[in-house]
């Protein structure tokens, strides 16, 4: 009878005159557990949701995802992760995740797959056809080189360096006059 009462935590706890906060207040079920990212490679990322940067560590095993947590390494977050950066894991491997291309054609009713190739290869294609409707070289006798037909609006997620190669192209090399980031929404 004592053996069976020596199992249970509490009645350990007493006779060992512990706290409860170590070994003693576990049970058997308790002690055998393994971290369920054990055994599994980790690759370091950064979190996708806004500018802040924060790390992640990304455990993955045969090819699976099995977890994702802070990065307690990195300067930015120190292993925090706030509740969208928590919620990374759920971005990749929700039921309902779409990972198809999805495309609406013009008054139409219902969403058909096209592959992405055919998706960028129509975004590249319209942007280029309303850039050569609407560029304007002059106005007035001075040089303008711009079109106002098209805009760009970065993600918060871009850094200084990206959002100045976007301004290059979008602004230099398409001569849209709208280009603007989010992060400041």
């Amino acid at each position: 009878m004592f053996s069976l009462l020596s199992r249970w935590p509490l009645i350990r706890q007493i006779l060992e005159g512990a706290d409860g906060t170590g070994p003693e207040s576990m049970s058997q079920k308790t002690r055998n557990l393994l971290p369920k990212n054990m055994g599994a490679e980790v690759s370091r990322s950064i979190c996708p949701y806004c500018a802040v940067g924060c790390g992640q560590l990304v455990f993955h095993k045969n090819g699976e995802l099995i977890s994702i947590e802070g990065d307690p390494e990195s300067p930015i977050s120190r292993g925090h992760l706030c509740p969208k950066g928590s919620a990374s894991y759920e971005l990749l491997t929700h039921e309902n995740r779409l990972t198809k291309v999805l495309y609406r054609r013009s008054r139409g009713t219902g969403w058909e797959q096209i592959p992405l190739k055919t998706a960028v290869e129509m975004v590249a294609d319209r942007l280029w056809d309303s850039r050569d409707r609407t560029f304007q070289e002059t106005k007035d006798g001075q040089t303008l080189m711009h079109t106002k037909a098209v805009a760009h609006l970065g993600g918060a997620t871009l850094d200084n360096e990206e959002n100045y190669l976007i301004k290059k192209l979008f602004a230099g090399g398409l001569g849209m006059v709208c280009v603007s980031n989010q992060a400041r929404i």
